[in-house]
């Protein structure tokens, strides 16, 4: 909260992002919590993320919504427009919001909690730059898009959150630093063959697609989706 006010937020948004990446290393997603809040002061000194940017409706189709994010801090977009979207699925039974121009979510899991306490189901997803190949391919052609689903429940909600490879390029990162091998095979390496190291994975950038060709469909129409829902 303190570096936060420091780099220029105001104290409510600041509260908010502080919240989504405490609540992220607390539940255990390490790559996207603290380890990943200096990459995130980073782009608001390089100019990548603009901290005052607040997103906006520019279209608006009954239950039906695009918004701009206007370049802000893609964790605080998120959070608006998850909860734009509970508020027209108060009102009409369902509610979708699509959000372009925007930059990282972080957890894309936090928004399918903020649903979940809210008492609806959530599906969210976002599209990434190319950085899983398509299967039978070597070359980085799809985004390694996050899928979130969750359902609220009395006893305890129960929220998925994936990406779209066998591991995330943050949990490479994780496996690395701690110079471990990953439990199962992750990727392949520079030479084409399959392997643990979780360097050698992010090196190829040639993470393997969960169920192979159906995980690198889905990453497909995941990316398809974003972009045509967003635009």
């Amino acid at each position: 909260l303190r570096v936060l006010r420091k780099v220029g937020f105001a104290t409510d948004r600041a509260e908010l992002c502080a919240r989504l990446f405490a609540d992220t290393s607390r539940d255990g997603v390490y790559s996207h919590g603290l380890n990943r809040f200096p990459r995130f002061i980073e782009t608001i000194r390089n100019g990548i993320v603009d901290l005052q940017a607040r997103p906006q409706m520019v279209d608006s189709h009954g239950a039906f919504e695009r918004w701009d994010g206007r370049r802000g801090p893609g964790n605080l977009n998120a959070h608006e427009c998850m909860s734009r979207a509970i508020a027209l699925a108060r009102e009409h039974g369902i509610g979708c919001v699509a959000l372009r121009n925007t930059n990282h979510w972080m957890r894309g899991g936090s928004y399918g909690w903020q649903a979940a306490d809210a008492g609806v189901i959530g599906i969210c997803w976002t599209n990434t730059m190319p950085n899983l190949p398509p299967w039978g391919a070597s070359e980085p052609r799809l985004g390694n898009n996050p899928l979130v689903i969750a359902v609220p429940r009395p006893e305890g909600h129960i929220v998925l959150d994936m990406a779209m490879s066998q591991f995330s390029y943050g949990t490479l990162e994780l496996y690395r630093t701690r110079g471990e091998e990953l439990p199962v095979i992750g990727g392949f390496d520079l030479d084409g063959n399959l392997t643990r190291d979780p360097g050698a994975i992010e090196a190829s950038r040639r993470p393997l697609p969960i169920g192979y060709w159906k995980g690198s469909g889905l990453a497909l129409m995941l990316d398809l989706l974003a972009a045509v829902l967003s635009v």
